[in-house]
């Protein structure tokens, strides 16, 4: 019987020969070089065969033999077929991970599949990055599960349970419909599901007592019946678990839909700024949170009306301590400040947030989203700062101390709804959209400042200051904005968008001090500290983009034209401020695929950003007495130029991923700090725009990730830089600064099913930083990191598990000490019942007791460098018990 056998060969990704065999099956080939080969032979009605051989000087010639293809009817009845899959693919800006193709034990969570994925990273709390760049968004078959909290499902969600892990770059509706990218995507996480795990359940509960009063319970159950899901959670403990990735910046967007509306817009989060606590445990402090959600999702009518609901409810108090030491770089002075606080905040939140998604028929659609919130805050600080203004010839100029009390009492309202029409028209690729997005924002404060200030300056008679001050503040925004875009086809590959967007808000901001001490203006507020602001935008957006999809090359490009009117109104002095501003926005998006699994990709972004309304309120602002700040009504926009190239390349045959990224950007007139001291050591900073300066960011990640084979070892080398260049003004002089930190790190893991797991990183920081104003005191140091993790699976279903991670900063001309710690944790368990679905764990956490709440970091001209009070060694007894039933939706 003649057969018709297809073959390739290659040589690593390169294709040396290809076609049909001739000659009764016979092949053979000269001329090759020396190297590993990959074989595949394909036949009608038969199984792939797939080898590999490898020539080399001394064997330059090999015979492989009689090779025998087997029909797929005989495979399927006689032979158990161990499938090899492909670990990853490479698709445009998406890198899929088959969850397959790694290993992991039962009861493993998302977490650990994460950890042996070539080009992630996760740290110790949770956060993830792909690619040196953060991932902002994690999605459950697409759709949002509690929002954008990673945590709930990566420790959560059974790695058995995953099929595919996707990261790409999430595109909003409209771009998503069109397939033209505005550049805004947000790096995103993809988990899907297998097939058959989509009905029954899965859950756990899990419940620990420790040494010195800590506690931790969690209960997470979910339901799955087909495309309908139902998940409900609880967390309470006083040992840092939260579970929640409390957003407080004002960005309900969970789910929202991300409308291209005009490009110049206030940051209605500004009035954060007047906000120095988000309620988020971040590490310093002792925290006690209560915290719990519902999320409930669904498709019908064949998937094409889908609804996405969560709920969380939750508090969490954190009291402590907290010591931080600062220098402040001047023209001839430096400033050096201590302060020891003792500190107790408390928030109460609570979060809605629902998408409804209708197919209206085959060419139109519609979605609705609706996103609420609520929070209070109380908040209480008591400080003793000390202030050295010291110079290099006069030594000890001023000398300040300060002891202050502030308590503060504030509450959160907050509001989104948006609507998004989509619609195809008869032609392929002609399309029509209309958005419509709005916002309400308001916020209440009152709070009390006491303060005591004893001032020592050379030459001059001590001063003594007393403040004694009752403050209210309020905030409002609301926004309408709506969208028109139209698609037309150019060609086959080309499309041309056009769009008009209108967009309306008006914010308000006042702030209100009274003096105790003076009865007779008690009821008056004292008019230097005290303001009524309000400012007023309107926009009108045009944009064209041009799409071009063609054999290997995708280009976008394209432009919008913005005219902003602001309208300024400053109730105190009662004098309006018009301003008008004709800015243009463009970018510009390529990507080139090279070979299946390896591309190429170059943005650019050009935007306007406007100052956000609290640096534009023209009052002073005493929140600390010894560093006073005031907004300037005259401030006007900057303008970002964002570039970003990237190569990444998956060579299936070893396993090898590389993968260059680097995000670099300019601003333009950027908003700087103008500080001023006085005689008395006080410093006075006031926001201006530098016309004739650029401040710079820089993010560069290289990565290299191959599996060694003979030691069934994964290996990678990753190398970063990350830092900024900015500017401020001191004293009238013009002020340099700049803060980059260079890491190498090396990463190990490997996986032995029911034997043992470890993952190890380690390598060297060095950070450059300082200011032109002092250049002799630069604050250059090295550093090194080091990560860890190792289970090992003991007879009589016992697990020994360990975590350590290793931190050391070297000494610098601003901070003459050196840091070191070593933070270790481990734990014992045994578990029980079918599936090992019964765990009791003894653990200890920090066994070395170092952990001292360290922190050192660069704002401005400021370098500060913190220590405070958290969570120190205990250990704890816990019984965790894993709920798992699914079933298949095959009929």
């Amino acid at each position: 019987m003649n057969l018709n056998v297809n073959f390739v060969l290659r040589k690593q990704d390169v294709v040396q020969s290809q076609g049909s065999l001739s000659g009764g099956g016979r092949f053979e080939w000269k001329g090759l070089t020396p190297g590993k080969f990959f074989l595949l032979l394909s036949a009608l009605g038969y199984a792939n065969h797939r080898s590999e051989f490898d020539l080399d000087l001394k064997n330059p010639s090999l015979d492989l033999g009689k090779i025998t293809l087997l029909l797929k009817a005989q495979l399927l009845e006689e032979v158990k077929i161990f499938a090899t899959v492909q670990p990853i693919t490479i698709k445009g800006d998406t890198t899929e991970y088959h969850a397959r193709a790694f290993q992991s034990n039962p009861n493993d969570k998302v977490e650990n599949l994460l950890k042996q994925l070539p080009g992630i990273s996760i740290d110790k709390a949770g956060k993830l990055s792909a690619q040196g760049q953060t991932i902002t968004k994690i999605l459950v078959d697409g759709m949002e599960f509690f929002g954008d909290d990673p945590t709930l499902v990566t420790k959560n969600i059974r790695a058995d349970m995953v099929d595919k892990l996707q990261v790409f770059e999430k595109q909003n509706d409209l771009a998503t419909l069109t397939g033209v990218k505005d550049g805004k995507g947000a790096r995103t996480l993809n988990i899907t599901l297998k097939a058959d795990r989509k009905k029954g359940y899965f859950g756990k509960v899990e419940l620990g007592m420790g040494t010195d009063g800590y506690y931790g319970s969690q209960l997470m159950l979910n339901l799955f019946n087909g495309q309908q899901r139902i998940a409900v959670y609880g967390v309470a403990g006083n040992n840092g678990t939260t579970s929640l990735s409390w957003q407080d910046e004002v960005k309900y967007a969970s789910s929202s839909v991300d409308l291209s509306v005009p490009g110049y817009q206030l940051d209605l989060g500004g009035y954060d700024e007047l906000e120095s606590r988000s309620g988020r445990y971040e590490g310093q402090g002792l925290p006690v949170a209560r915290t719990s959600g519902l999320h409930y999702e669904d498709k019908w009518n064949k998937d094409k009306n889908s609804l996405n609901f969560n709920y969380k409810i939750g508090s969490l108090k954190t009291i402590g301590e907290r010591g931080m030491s600062s220098q402040n770089s001047l023209p001839s002075e430096i400033v050096n400040t201590h302060t020891d606080q003792v500190f107790e905040n408390e928030v109460f939140r609570q979060k809605l947030d629902g998408l409804l998604d209708f197919k209206l028929d085959s060419i139109a659609s519609l979605k609705i989203v609706i996103n609420a919130g609520l929070k209070n805050i109380h908040a209480s600080t008591e400080a003793l700062s000390t202030v050295a203004v010291i110079g290099p010839a006069q030594g000890l100029i001023v000398e300040q101390e300060n002891l202050r009390y502030s308590i503060e009492k504030s509450s959160l309202q907050e509001i989104m709804s948006s609507i998004l029409y989509l619609r195809k028209l008869e032609k392929k690729g002609r399309t029509v959209s209309l958005g419509l997005k709005s916002a309400l924002v308001q916020r209440q404060m009152e709070g009390q400042l006491n303060s005591d200030t004893r001032i020592a300056s050379a030459g001059v008679a001590n001063r003594h200051e007393l403040i004694d001050q009752d403050k209210t503040s309020a905030v409002s925004s609301k926004s309408l904005h709506t969208n028109v875009a139209y698609s037309e086809p150019l060609s086959t590959s080309m499309l041309l968008l056009v769009n008009y967007g209108l967009g309306f808000s008006k914010n308000s901001i006042s702030r209100f001090s009274f003096d105790r001490r003076k009865e007779l203006q008690f009821e008056t507020p004292d008019p230097l500290y005290s303001n009524d602001f309000e400012l007023k935008e309107f926009a009108q957006e045009a944009g064209l983009n041009f799409n071009l999809a063609k054999n290997k090359t995708l280009l976008n490009f394209g432009s919008k034209l913005t005219a902003v009117g602001l309208k300024q109104l400053d109730y105190f002095s009662n004098k309006p401020t018009d301003q008008q501003f004709l800015l243009w926005n463009r970018q510009l998006n390529f990507q080139y695929s090279l070979s299946p699994q390896s591309n190429i990709r170059f943005n650019y972004e050009g935007i306007a950003i406007a100052p956000p309304i609290a640096k534009l309120q023209p009052v002073l602002i005493n929140d600390d007495p010894l560093h006073i700040t005031q907004g300037n009504p005259f401030l006007k926009p900057s303008f970002s130029n964002r570039f970003f190239v990237g190569y990444q390349s998956y060579n299936e045959s070893n396993g090898q991923l590389i993968g260059v990224f680097v995000n670099y950007g300019r601003v333009s007139s950027p908003i700087v700090n103008k500080m001023q001291v006085d005689t008395l050591g006080k410093i006075f900073t006031q926001f201006r725009n530098l016309f004739d300066q650029q401040s710079k960011s820089l993010n560069l990640s290289l990565f290299f990730d191959r599996k060694l084979k003979k030691l069934d070892l994964s290996a990678g080398i990753n190398f970063n830089v990350n830092g900024n260049t900015g500017y401020n003004i001191s004293n009238d002089s013009l002020n340099r600064l700049h803060d980059y930190t260079y890491k190498l790190q090396m990463r190990f893991s490997k996986l032995i099913l029911n034997v043992y797991e470890f993952n190890l990183s380690f390598g060297p920081t060095y950070t450059v930083s300082g200011s032109s104003l002092q250049a002799k005191y630069p604050n250059n140091g090295s550093g090194f990191l080091l990560d860890g993790d190792f289970r090992v699976d003991l007879p009589l279903k016992f697990q020994l598990t360990a975590t350590g991670a290793y931190q050391y900063l070297g000494k610098t001309a601003a901070f003459n000490q050196r840091f070191s710690r070593l933070m270790l944790n481990a734990a014992i368990s045994k578990v029980f019942l079918k599936e090992n679905a019964l765990k009791v764990s003894f653990a200890g956490t920090d066994l070395l007791n170092q952990n001292v709440g360290f922190y050192r970091s660069i704002a401005g001209s400021l370098i500060t460098q913190q220590i405070s009070t958290v969570i120190r060694r205990y250990f704890m007894w816990a019984v965790a018990y894993d709920l798992h039933k699914m079933r298949s939706n095959s009929r």
